[in-house]
């Protein structure tokens, strides 16, 4: 595993996993649409995915992973400390992020949704805080209230998500801190350049979620792609991450394979050539598959 250093000194490994948002298998329990047998069968469906994804967990920290990418939002951490739980590694052994949510942001409540959350996760501090999404005209405040729980010792590095360069350039105006990771959309159809270019004149590590591009077809069909696969016998996702981590990025992603999260490990027996770099380079299309955070309304 590569490690990359921030400006406080602090490494990260240049893999993170991150098991995202549990979406929910629903149905009206009063729905007289429903037999018996069927709502046996939606809950039955319901305790098989709550299981898939603690496994997940709990095979990324087997496999090796150690930065471990959690969201407040997503309010699975029971199932979340389960599979630490089941890993049997200690979480003060792993590097845990957890992010303030938009509603949190919103209702001013960031104190109290910060503890209600790590102690679900069943720890007394975290590695990484990062608000989720830089919500206009709040998201100072809830800077300013992470830099406290930092001064206090409920973390130890303070990152955003989502903030593009005026998001960034205000919180250092207003709060005199630069924060030490961005986590942003990022792949070879949306390669934010000049965003990435700023963040590490700035000292800014950045982490791209959505790395491999939701496995989008307009990137996995370009044959110049399939060929530099080929090249390097592997296959074209390890090739992805390989990019990532040559221009100086973390990919957080996300799998319920440990099949699949050991494949994303066994990309550090190779390197891509400047030339291959530009060419993934070149992929951009300025498309972006998640969010835009300047116009963004959901409630998270």
């Amino acid at each position: 595993m590569k490690y990359f250093k921030l400006n406080s000194g602090m490494s990260l490994p240049c893999l993170g996993f991150g098991p995202g948002v549990l979406y929910p298998i629903t149905y009206e329990a009063h729905d007289r649409t429903l037999s018996l047998l069927q709502k046996i069968y939606e809950k039955y469906k319901r305790y098989q995915q709550k299981n898939i994804y603690i496994d997940s967990v709990t095979w990324a920290i087997n496999n090796g992973y150690t930065l471990i990418d959690y969201a407040s939002a997503y309010q699975r951490e029971d199932l979340v400390r389960e599979g630490i739980r089941r890993s049997g590694v200690l979480p003060s052994s792993l590097i845990l992020t957890e992010r303030i949510s938009n509603s949190a942001q919103i209702e001013h409540c960031v104190r109290e949704s910060f503890f209600a959350s790590i102690e679900k996760l069943g720890v007394q501090k975290v590695n990484i805080l990062m608000f989720h999404f830089p919500i206009t005209n709040v998201f100072i405040g809830t800077y300013k209230e992470m830099l406290q729980l930092k001064k206090e010792g409920y973390c130890d590095i303070l990152g955003v998500a989502n903030c593009n360069i005026h998001h960034l350039e205000e919180i250092i105006k207003e709060t005199g801190d630069i924060p030490e990771i961005n986590q942003i959309e990022v792949h070879p159809l949306f390669t934010q350049k000049p965003l990435l270019e700023y963040c590490q004149k700035k000292g800014i590590l950045v982490e791209a979620y959505t790395p491999l591009a939701r496995m989008d077809d307009r990137l996995f069909r370009i044959p110049i792609l399939i060929d530099i696969a080929r090249r390097h016998r592997k296959k074209m996702t390890q090739i992805i991450l390989r990019w990532h981590i040559q221009n100086g990025v973390i990919p957080v992603f996300r799998s319920m394979s440990s099949e699949r999260q050991m494949e994303n490990m066994d990309i550090f027996d190779f390197e891509l050539s400047q030339e291959e770099m530009k060419i993934i380079d070149s992929f951009n299309i300025n498309s972006r598959l998640r969010f835009d955070p300047d116009n963004y309304d959901m409630y998270l």
